[in-house]
Protein backbone atom coordinates (compact mmCIF):
# COMPACT_ATOMS: atom_id res chain seq x y z
CA UNK A 1 0.00 0.00 0.00
CA UNK A 2 1.01 3.38 -0.99
CA UNK A 3 1.96 5.99 2.34
CA UNK A 4 2.40 9.77 1.17
CA UNK A 5 3.91 11.87 3.14
CA UNK A 6 1.53 14.84 2.77
CA UNK A 7 -1.04 12.47 3.75
CA UNK A 8 0.27 11.83 7.52
CA UNK A 9 1.39 15.31 7.83
CA UNK A 10 -2.33 16.32 7.11
CA UNK A 11 -3.26 13.57 9.85
CA UNK A 12 -0.98 15.34 12.50
CA UNK A 13 -2.97 18.63 11.68
CA UNK A 14 -5.67 17.31 14.15
CA UNK A 15 -7.75 20.18 14.47
CA UNK A 16 -8.81 22.87 11.33
CA UNK A 17 -11.53 25.76 10.65
CA UNK A 18 -14.30 25.81 8.19
CA UNK A 19 -14.82 29.21 7.05
CA UNK A 20 -18.41 29.39 4.77
CA UNK A 21 -18.14 32.85 3.42
CA UNK A 22 -19.97 34.79 0.11
CA UNK A 23 -22.68 36.80 -1.26
CA UNK A 24 -25.09 34.35 0.81
CA UNK A 25 -23.63 35.83 4.38
CA UNK A 26 -24.92 39.46 3.22
CA UNK A 27 -28.66 37.84 3.46
CA UNK A 28 -27.75 36.40 6.71
CA UNK A 29 -30.06 32.98 5.81
CA UNK A 30 -27.35 30.42 4.98
CA UNK A 31 -25.39 28.99 2.69
CA UNK A 32 -28.34 27.97 0.26
CA UNK A 33 -30.79 30.29 0.91
CA UNK A 34 -30.49 31.23 -3.54
CA UNK A 35 -32.22 27.56 -3.54
CA UNK A 36 -34.24 27.00 -0.74
CA UNK A 37 -35.61 30.55 -1.01
CA UNK A 38 -36.10 30.54 -4.67
CA UNK A 39 -34.93 33.94 -4.84
CA UNK A 40 -34.75 34.84 -8.53
CA UNK A 41 -31.46 36.28 -9.32
CA UNK A 42 -32.56 39.46 -10.22
CA UNK A 43 -33.08 39.84 -6.29
CA UNK A 44 -30.16 37.71 -4.89
CA UNK A 45 -27.29 39.61 -7.11
CA UNK A 46 -28.68 42.72 -5.44
CA UNK A 47 -26.54 41.52 -2.27
CA UNK A 48 -23.51 42.56 -4.90
CA UNK A 49 -23.95 45.94 -3.72
CA UNK A 50 -23.45 45.22 0.22
CA UNK A 51 -20.32 42.73 0.10
CA UNK A 52 -17.24 44.43 1.14
CA UNK A 53 -15.89 42.68 3.93
CA UNK A 54 -14.09 44.91 6.65
CA UNK A 55 -9.99 45.17 5.93
CA UNK A 56 -8.64 43.24 8.58
CA UNK A 57 -11.64 40.21 8.28
CA UNK A 58 -9.08 37.84 7.35
CA UNK A 59 -6.41 38.33 10.00
CA UNK A 60 -8.98 38.35 12.76
CA UNK A 61 -10.39 35.72 11.79
CA UNK A 62 -7.16 33.30 11.50
CA UNK A 63 -5.47 34.63 14.97
CA UNK A 64 -9.20 33.58 16.56
CA UNK A 65 -8.35 30.04 15.09
CA UNK A 66 -4.87 29.94 15.99
CA UNK A 67 -5.43 30.73 19.23
CA UNK A 68 -8.29 28.14 19.38
CA UNK A 69 -5.67 25.59 18.22
CA UNK A 70 -6.44 25.34 14.21
CA UNK A 71 -3.41 24.45 12.51
CA UNK A 72 -5.47 25.31 9.04
CA UNK A 73 -8.54 27.06 7.77
CA UNK A 74 -10.28 25.41 4.91
CA UNK A 75 -12.22 29.15 2.79
CA UNK A 76 -14.96 28.48 1.05
CA UNK A 77 -13.28 30.41 -2.39
CA UNK A 78 -16.68 29.64 -4.64
CA UNK A 79 -19.58 28.22 -3.32
CA UNK A 80 -22.84 26.66 -5.24
CA UNK A 81 -24.12 30.73 -6.10
CA UNK A 82 -21.04 30.57 -8.53
CA UNK A 83 -19.70 33.58 -6.70
CA UNK A 84 -15.67 33.86 -7.24
CA UNK A 85 -13.72 35.24 -3.71
CA UNK A 86 -10.55 35.31 -5.78
CA UNK A 87 -9.91 37.02 -9.13
CA UNK A 88 -11.08 34.79 -11.84
CA UNK A 89 -8.99 36.79 -14.14
CA UNK A 90 -11.34 37.34 -16.55
CA UNK A 91 -13.53 34.30 -16.54
CA UNK A 92 -16.45 36.01 -15.65
CA UNK A 93 -16.93 39.42 -13.61
CA UNK A 94 -19.02 37.36 -10.89
CA UNK A 95 -15.73 37.66 -8.35
CA UNK A 96 -14.76 39.65 -5.44
CA UNK A 97 -12.52 42.16 -7.45
CA UNK A 98 -15.25 42.99 -9.77
CA UNK A 99 -17.37 43.63 -6.75
CA UNK A 100 -15.46 45.19 -3.96
CA UNK A 101 -12.14 45.81 -6.11
CA UNK A 102 -10.20 43.16 -3.26
CA UNK A 103 -9.26 39.97 -4.12
CA UNK A 104 -10.63 38.04 -0.13
CA UNK A 105 -8.34 34.78 -0.82
CA UNK A 106 -6.03 36.45 -1.17
CA UNK A 107 -6.35 38.38 2.18
CA UNK A 108 -7.17 35.22 3.57
CA UNK A 109 -3.76 33.22 2.23
CA UNK A 110 -1.42 36.49 3.22
CA UNK A 111 -2.97 36.11 7.19
CA UNK A 112 -2.40 31.91 7.20
CA UNK A 113 1.07 32.42 5.91
CA UNK A 114 1.90 35.38 8.13
CA UNK A 115 0.56 33.36 11.23
CA UNK A 116 1.48 29.76 10.42
CA UNK A 117 -1.79 28.43 9.52
CA UNK A 118 -2.22 26.57 6.39
CA UNK A 119 -4.91 27.54 4.11
CA UNK A 120 -7.09 25.07 1.96
CA UNK A 121 -9.41 25.88 -0.77
CA UNK A 122 -12.17 24.55 -0.72
CA UNK A 123 -14.58 24.85 -4.05
CA UNK A 124 -17.57 24.07 -5.26
CA UNK A 125 -17.97 21.74 -8.20
CA UNK A 126 -22.25 22.52 -8.83
CA UNK A 127 -22.75 26.12 -9.99
CA UNK A 128 -26.01 27.64 -10.22
CA UNK A 129 -25.02 30.61 -11.94
CA UNK A 130 -22.70 29.34 -14.33
CA UNK A 131 -24.75 28.35 -17.71
CA UNK A 132 -22.79 25.69 -18.91
CA UNK A 133 -23.05 23.58 -15.87
CA UNK A 134 -26.92 22.64 -17.28
CA UNK A 135 -26.33 23.89 -20.95
CA UNK A 136 -23.03 22.46 -21.87
CA UNK A 137 -21.41 19.97 -19.13
CA UNK A 138 -17.90 19.72 -20.99
CA UNK A 139 -17.94 23.30 -21.67
CA UNK A 140 -18.59 23.66 -18.11
CA UNK A 141 -15.97 21.66 -16.52
CA UNK A 142 -13.30 23.58 -18.96
CA UNK A 143 -14.47 26.27 -17.01
CA UNK A 144 -14.21 24.83 -13.43
CA UNK A 145 -10.33 23.43 -14.66
CA UNK A 146 -9.50 26.87 -15.47
CA UNK A 147 -10.85 28.08 -12.54
CA UNK A 148 -9.06 25.15 -10.37
CA UNK A 149 -5.87 26.45 -12.23
CA UNK A 150 -5.98 30.01 -11.30
CA UNK A 151 -6.00 28.70 -7.56
CA UNK A 152 -3.41 26.36 -8.18
CA UNK A 153 -0.91 29.19 -10.04
CA UNK A 154 -1.53 32.81 -8.08
CA UNK A 155 -1.86 31.87 -4.08
CA UNK A 156 1.39 30.02 -3.80
CA UNK A 157 1.97 26.58 -1.84
CA UNK A 158 -1.95 25.37 -0.71
CA UNK A 159 -2.48 22.71 2.24
CA UNK A 160 -5.26 21.46 0.28
CA UNK A 161 -9.08 21.56 -2.16
CA UNK A 162 -11.89 20.29 -0.72
CA UNK A 163 -14.52 19.46 -3.52
CA UNK A 164 -18.20 19.39 -2.89
CA UNK A 165 -21.12 18.77 -5.54
CA UNK A 166 -20.28 16.20 -7.43
CA UNK A 167 -23.10 14.97 -5.94
CA UNK A 168 -25.91 16.79 -7.58
CA UNK A 169 -24.86 15.03 -11.23
CA UNK A 170 -24.32 11.43 -9.91
CA UNK A 171 -24.54 10.31 -13.39
CA UNK A 172 -22.34 12.76 -15.39
CA UNK A 173 -18.68 12.06 -16.23
CA UNK A 174 -17.37 14.67 -14.15
CA UNK A 175 -13.68 13.77 -15.77
CA UNK A 176 -11.72 13.66 -12.42
CA UNK A 177 -8.65 12.56 -13.83
CA UNK A 178 -8.44 16.01 -16.05
CA UNK A 179 -9.26 18.01 -12.52
CA UNK A 180 -6.96 15.81 -9.96
CA UNK A 181 -3.77 16.01 -12.60
CA UNK A 182 -3.83 19.65 -12.90
CA UNK A 183 -3.15 20.10 -9.52
CA UNK A 184 -1.22 17.67 -8.84
CA UNK A 185 1.39 19.10 -11.73
CA UNK A 186 0.96 22.57 -10.48
CA UNK A 187 0.62 21.62 -6.42
CA UNK A 188 2.24 18.00 -6.11
CA UNK A 189 2.01 18.80 -2.26
CA UNK A 190 -1.04 19.24 -1.93
CA UNK A 191 -4.38 17.63 -0.45
CA UNK A 192 -6.86 16.82 -2.89
CA UNK A 193 -10.43 16.14 -0.89
CA UNK A 194 -13.71 15.39 -2.93
CA UNK A 195 -16.68 15.99 -0.23
CA UNK A 196 -19.10 12.12 -0.28
CA UNK A 197 -21.97 14.20 1.36
CA UNK A 198 -24.39 12.87 3.86
CA UNK A 199 -25.52 9.49 1.94
CA UNK A 200 -21.24 8.36 2.26
CA UNK A 201 -19.85 9.25 4.81
CA UNK A 202 -16.67 8.01 5.02
CA UNK A 203 -16.43 6.32 1.29
CA UNK A 204 -13.13 5.83 -0.99
CA UNK A 205 -13.25 7.57 -4.19
CA UNK A 206 -10.57 8.22 -7.19
CA UNK A 207 -7.61 6.94 -6.26
CA UNK A 208 -6.06 10.64 -6.47
CA UNK A 209 -7.77 11.23 -3.48
CA UNK A 210 -5.99 11.49 -0.38
CA UNK A 211 -8.53 11.51 2.14
CA UNK A 212 -12.61 10.61 2.86
CA UNK A 213 -14.95 12.72 4.19
CA UNK A 214 -17.50 12.58 7.50
CA UNK A 215 -19.99 15.30 7.04
CA UNK A 216 -21.81 15.87 10.42
CA UNK A 217 -21.28 12.87 11.32
CA UNK A 218 -18.26 11.23 13.52
CA UNK A 219 -15.75 8.86 12.03
CA UNK A 220 -15.65 5.45 11.66
CA UNK A 221 -12.25 2.96 10.88
CA UNK A 222 -11.82 3.05 7.05
CA UNK A 223 -11.76 -0.22 5.56
CA UNK A 224 -8.17 -0.22 3.16
CA UNK A 225 -8.31 -3.61 2.55
CA UNK A 226 -8.82 -3.14 -1.42
CA UNK A 227 -7.07 0.55 -1.71
CA UNK A 228 -3.86 0.77 -3.47
CA UNK A 229 -3.26 3.84 -1.35
CA UNK A 230 -3.42 5.21 2.32
CA UNK A 231 -5.99 7.56 2.49
CA UNK A 232 -6.86 10.25 5.75
CA UNK A 233 -10.03 11.14 6.61
CA UNK A 234 -11.98 14.42 8.12
CA UNK A 235 -15.22 15.12 9.93
CA UNK A 236 -16.50 18.66 9.39
CA UNK A 237 -18.67 19.47 11.77
CA UNK A 238 -21.52 22.79 12.00
CA UNK A 239 -22.36 24.58 15.25
CA UNK A 240 -25.71 25.48 14.41
CA UNK A 241 -27.81 23.76 11.55
CA UNK A 242 -26.46 26.08 8.44
CA UNK A 243 -23.08 26.53 7.16
CA UNK A 244 -23.18 29.95 6.33
CA UNK A 245 -24.32 32.61 8.28
CA UNK A 246 -27.99 32.91 9.44
CA UNK A 247 -28.86 35.77 11.86
CA UNK A 248 -31.97 33.56 13.01
CA UNK A 249 -30.36 30.30 13.79
CA UNK A 250 -30.39 29.67 17.60
CA UNK A 251 -29.97 25.57 17.08
CA UNK A 252 -26.32 25.73 18.49
CA UNK A 253 -24.76 22.22 19.74
CA UNK A 254 -23.80 22.01 23.58
CA UNK A 255 -19.67 21.96 23.70
CA UNK A 256 -19.84 18.87 25.13
CA UNK A 257 -20.78 17.45 21.63
CA UNK A 258 -18.21 19.42 19.95
CA UNK A 259 -15.48 18.24 22.30
CA UNK A 260 -16.48 14.96 22.32
CA UNK A 261 -16.28 14.84 18.49
CA UNK A 262 -12.90 16.01 18.35
CA UNK A 263 -11.73 13.47 20.65
CA UNK A 264 -13.25 10.59 19.20
CA UNK A 265 -12.11 11.81 15.59
CA UNK A 266 -8.37 11.12 17.05
CA UNK A 267 -9.61 7.66 17.80
CA UNK A 268 -9.97 6.72 14.38
CA UNK A 269 -6.54 9.28 13.06
CA UNK A 270 -9.80 11.57 11.78
CA UNK A 271 -9.56 15.24 11.51
CA UNK A 272 -11.99 17.53 13.33
CA UNK A 273 -12.69 20.58 11.10
CA UNK A 274 -15.04 22.71 13.16
CA UNK A 275 -17.05 25.09 10.88
CA UNK A 276 -17.95 28.98 11.51
CA UNK A 277 -20.30 31.06 9.02
CA UNK A 278 -18.61 35.19 9.27
CA UNK A 279 -21.16 37.74 8.89
CA UNK A 280 -21.37 40.17 6.08
CA UNK A 281 -18.03 42.35 6.79
CA UNK A 282 -16.04 38.75 7.68
CA UNK A 283 -16.52 39.24 11.72
CA UNK A 284 -17.82 35.87 13.90
CA UNK A 285 -20.38 35.96 15.90
CA UNK A 286 -19.61 36.70 19.64
CA UNK A 287 -21.15 32.83 20.33
CA UNK A 288 -18.55 31.30 17.49
CA UNK A 289 -15.76 32.93 19.12
CA UNK A 290 -16.95 31.89 22.57
CA UNK A 291 -17.24 28.01 21.17
CA UNK A 292 -13.68 29.18 19.46
CA UNK A 293 -12.48 29.83 22.74
CA UNK A 294 -13.96 26.60 24.71
CA UNK A 295 -12.91 24.42 22.50
CA UNK A 296 -9.00 25.99 22.13
CA UNK A 297 -9.12 25.94 25.87
CA UNK A 298 -9.65 22.36 25.95
CA UNK A 299 -7.05 21.27 22.88
CA UNK A 300 -4.01 23.59 24.86
CA UNK A 301 -4.67 21.51 27.78
CA UNK A 302 -4.00 17.86 26.08
CA UNK A 303 -2.37 19.04 22.78
CA UNK A 304 0.32 16.73 22.92
CA UNK A 305 -2.33 13.55 22.53
CA UNK A 306 -4.19 15.31 19.85
CA UNK A 307 -1.59 15.78 16.94
CA UNK A 308 0.92 13.14 16.68
CA UNK A 309 -0.41 9.98 18.67
CA UNK A 310 -1.92 6.70 16.92
CA UNK A 311 -4.75 4.59 17.76
CA UNK A 312 -4.20 1.22 19.24
CA UNK A 313 -6.62 -1.73 19.12
CA UNK A 314 -6.50 -1.79 23.31
CA UNK A 315 -9.80 -2.69 24.59
CA UNK A 316 -10.87 -1.04 28.19
CA UNK A 317 -13.20 -3.50 29.69
CA UNK A 318 -16.86 -2.71 29.95
CA UNK A 319 -15.85 0.61 28.83
CA UNK A 320 -16.54 1.13 25.22
CA UNK A 321 -16.44 4.79 24.54
CA UNK A 322 -12.76 5.37 26.38
CA UNK A 323 -9.72 4.39 24.41
CA UNK A 324 -5.81 4.45 24.40
CA UNK A 325 -3.33 6.22 21.47
CA UNK A 326 0.32 5.60 21.61
CA UNK A 327 3.58 7.97 20.59
CA UNK A 328 6.44 5.49 21.38
CA UNK A 329 6.78 4.76 24.82
CA UNK A 330 3.92 7.22 25.87
CA UNK A 331 0.23 6.16 25.62
CA UNK A 332 -2.60 8.36 26.55
CA UNK A 333 -5.90 7.28 27.42
CA UNK A 334 -9.20 9.52 26.84
CA UNK A 335 -11.97 8.98 29.56
CA UNK A 336 -15.11 9.52 27.21
CA UNK A 337 -17.67 7.52 29.39
CA UNK A 338 -20.35 10.39 30.78
CA UNK A 339 -22.77 8.17 32.28
CA UNK A 340 -22.13 10.22 35.51
CA UNK A 341 -24.65 12.61 36.73
CA UNK A 342 -23.72 15.01 39.56
CA UNK A 343 -26.36 16.43 42.25
CA UNK A 344 -28.99 18.09 40.37
CA UNK A 345 -28.73 21.30 42.65
CA UNK A 346 -24.72 21.58 43.07
CA UNK A 347 -21.79 20.27 41.51
CA UNK A 348 -19.92 17.54 44.18
CA UNK A 349 -18.31 14.63 44.21
CA UNK A 350 -19.80 11.51 44.06
CA UNK A 351 -18.40 7.28 44.13
CA UNK A 352 -19.38 6.01 40.60
CA UNK A 353 -17.03 3.27 38.57
CA UNK A 354 -13.85 4.90 37.72
CA UNK A 355 -11.79 1.84 37.03
CA UNK A 356 -10.30 1.88 33.67
CA UNK A 357 -9.11 -1.69 33.33
CA UNK A 358 -7.29 -3.04 29.88
CA UNK A 359 -4.44 -5.87 29.06
CA UNK A 360 -0.70 -4.07 29.02
CA UNK A 361 2.33 -5.81 29.29
CA UNK A 362 4.82 -3.32 30.02
CA UNK A 363 5.73 -1.70 33.14
CA UNK A 364 3.90 1.43 33.76
CA UNK A 365 6.61 4.47 35.15
CA UNK A 366 3.67 6.92 35.83
CA UNK A 367 0.40 8.24 35.18
CA UNK A 368 -1.26 11.76 35.17
CA UNK A 369 -3.65 13.75 33.88
CA UNK A 370 -2.61 15.99 31.11
CA UNK A 371 -4.80 19.00 32.55
CA UNK A 372 -3.03 19.56 35.46
CA UNK A 373 -0.03 17.39 35.84
CA UNK A 374 -2.36 15.24 39.05
CA UNK A 375 -1.17 11.65 39.48
CA UNK A 376 -3.57 8.76 39.01
CA UNK A 377 -3.55 5.66 41.27
CA UNK A 378 -2.97 2.62 39.64
CA UNK A 379 -2.52 -0.97 39.50
CA UNK A 380 -0.80 -3.59 37.82
CA UNK A 381 0.25 -7.06 36.77
CA UNK A 382 1.69 -9.46 34.55
CA UNK A 383 -1.74 -8.97 32.04
CA UNK A 384 -3.62 -5.99 32.72
CA UNK A 385 -3.57 -2.46 34.39
CA UNK A 386 -6.03 -0.66 36.39
CA UNK A 387 -5.80 3.21 36.31
CA UNK A 388 -8.46 4.86 38.57
CA UNK A 389 -9.59 8.20 36.73
CA UNK A 390 -10.84 9.72 40.16
CA UNK A 391 -13.01 13.18 39.24
CA UNK A 392 -11.18 16.20 39.77
CA UNK A 393 -10.79 17.69 42.49
CA UNK A 394 -14.14 20.43 42.11
CA UNK A 395 -16.10 17.69 40.95
CA UNK A 396 -16.83 14.62 38.39
CA UNK A 397 -18.50 16.41 35.70
CA UNK A 398 -16.09 16.81 32.48
CA UNK A 399 -16.30 16.28 29.25
CA UNK A 400 -13.48 14.26 28.02
CA UNK A 401 -10.28 14.00 29.92
CA UNK A 402 -7.63 12.36 29.09
CA UNK A 403 -4.45 11.15 31.73
CA UNK A 404 -0.99 10.11 30.10
CA UNK A 405 0.88 7.02 30.45
CA UNK A 406 4.36 6.69 30.57
CA UNK A 407 6.26 3.53 30.28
Amino acid sequence: MIVEKRIKEFEKLGFGMFVHFGLYSVMGKGEWAKRVLNIPWCEYLKTLDSFDPKINWAEELVLIAKEAGCRYITLTTRHHDGFSLYDTCGLNTYDAPNVCGRDIVKEFVDACNKNGIIPFFYHTLLDWHEESYNSNFKEYLKYLRKSIEILCKNYGKIGGFWFDGMWDKPNEDWEEDALYSLIRGLQPDTMIINNTGLSNRGELGHIELDSVTFERGRPQPINLECSPKYVASEMCETFASHWGYAENDFNFKPLEHLINSFAICRRYRSNFLFNVGPKADGSLRTIDKGALEILGQWSKLNDEALHIPEPTDIVIKDKPYNFILRNDNTYYLFICDLSINGNENVTIKKEFNCDNIFPFNKKIKSVCWLDSGEELNFTQNDSEININSKPFEYGQDFVVRIAKIEV
